[in-house]
């Protein structure tokens, strides 16, 4: 086992050990954020004729050619197609078929003039305009042919993704399946959030912040509860996690007497790869598998509320995307001016809690305050993790850095750009 890593070596380390899940079948509707894990070829043509793009009517656009508002032509209406409907049989010349949006065009004709452009009256239609050669028709074939690869395995499915499926009959489709997370925290002090906290207990608050990150990912957590400091307590509660893909234990992964969570791990067959890295919050991180070749992943993430978080994002959420099929596993990188200075001693990789700001082109990251790793609001008031390098010491206020950006909202804009 692994002591001291730096972030980059044990990121590397944690995600080449992470598999990629297996396919399971859903039906469609359920799909939506779930990795593709088959491509979808069309065995349809989409739309299945030329087909209407408007209500008006179909017509030869060879017999228009001198209409206009002044001398418009009429000609007699025959029949009309209904989206969904077919004509009773060919437009013959001279000759104006009633049509609505999505209808079939009738053989013989070859244009739509917008009803608009148009004025029925007495079974005739008067046309005002000269349209152009296939005007308002939308081509067999224009979306999808029959044959073609529409859907690649390996995205990510969004709401249009949905709908294509759909439009080509769809109703279920193989995805990865989805990692499972098994939360255990430990300690004597710890209480669930409808108890008393009198006598300096806590309330476990990390297990829902967890499993709170695990659904963001997209992954399900499996709440094992709270194991008292005893070692067949945490043993119970490891094994109750064994069929998950991923073990989350909370607190007790240190060096302190009533750490027992590594030797139990131990006692189960984990092998850890490392235990300790170089970052601030959160440095007693451990990592290893219960099986060496496979799953679960163990995760034994400090019992700071902050530190829990911090390295949930860095190691624990890179892993669950990966193992659901995700390629970008990482959260989006922004450039930021810090608004004030900022200092620590050289040696570990910091982790600041900033607020994010746009000011005009630029954007501004303004550190949350205390940054304790007890301080759980630095986690709620923060947008962002800046990254202060290992062996800095300070960072002059106006100064560049990179900042993790936690909350997708800073991405949305208050007004629509257009």
């Amino acid at each position: 086992m692994r002591k001291g890593l730096e972030v980059g070596e044990a990121q590397a380390i944690v995600l080449e050990a992470t598999p990629v899940l297996g396919p399971e079948t859903v039906v469609a509707p359920a799909a939506l954020g779930r990795v593709l894990a088959e491509g979808v070829v069309s065995d349809r043509t989409l739309p299945p004729a030329d087909c209407s793009a408007m209500d008006g009517f179909a017509v030869r656009a060879s017999e228009l050619a001198q209409a206009s508002p002044a001398r418009p032509v009429s000609l007699p209406v025959v029949f009309e197609v209904p989206a969904g409907g077919r004509a009773p049989r060919p437009l013959a010349p001279g000759e104006a078929a009633r049509i609505f949006t999505g209808g079939p065009l009738p053989p013989g004709a070859d244009t739509v003039v917008r009803q608009e452009d148009t004025e029925p009256a007495g079974g005739r239609v008067a046309i005002r305009v000269a349209p152009g050669l296939g005007d308002h028709v939308r081509p067999a074939g224009e979306d999808v042919r029959e044959g073609d690869k529409i859907l690649a395995a390996g995205i990510r499915l969004h709401a249009a993704h949905l709908g294509m499926l759909a439009a080509l009959g769809r109703s279920v489709v193989a995805v990865r399946q989805r990692p499972r997370v098994a939360i255990l925290s430990g300690g004597d002090e710890l209480v669930e959030p409808d108890r008393s906290v009198a006598g300096g207990r806590i309330v476990a608050s990390n297990s829902y912040s967890l499993a709170a990150q695990c659904r963001e990912a997209g992954a399900e957590p499996v709440y094992l509860g709270i194991a008292r400091d005893r070692p067949d307590e945490i043993e119970r509660g490891l094994r109750a996690g064994l069929r998950c893909d991923v073990l989350l234990s909370s607190a007790g992964v240190s060096v302190g007497d009533h750490d027992h969570v590594r030797p139990v791990l131990e006692k189960l067959g984990c092998r850890l790869a490392f235990w300790g890295v170089r970052m601030k919050p959160g440095y007693p991180l451990a990592f290893g598998r219960l099986d060496a070749e496979g799953l679960p992943l163990v995760f034994g993430l400090p019992g700071n509320p902050v530190s829990a978080m911090v390295t949930f994002e860095q190691f624990v959420r890179p892993a669950l995307l990966k193992m659901a099929g995700r390629v970008r596993v990482f959260r989006p990188v922004v450039e930021a001016r810090l608004a004030e200075a900022l200092q620590k001693p050289a040696g570990r990789l910091h982790f600041v809690r900033v607020e994010l700001a746009r000011r005009g082109a630029e954007i501004l990251a303004t550190p949350t305050g205390n940054q304790s790793s007890g301080v759980l609001r630095s986690m709620t008031e923060g947008t962002g993790l800046l990254v202060f390098a290992a062996e800095a010491t300070r960072l002059e206020a106006g100064a560049v850095a990179k900042v993790q950006v936690l909350d997708d909202e800073f991405f949305a804009g208050a007004e629509p750009g257009i």
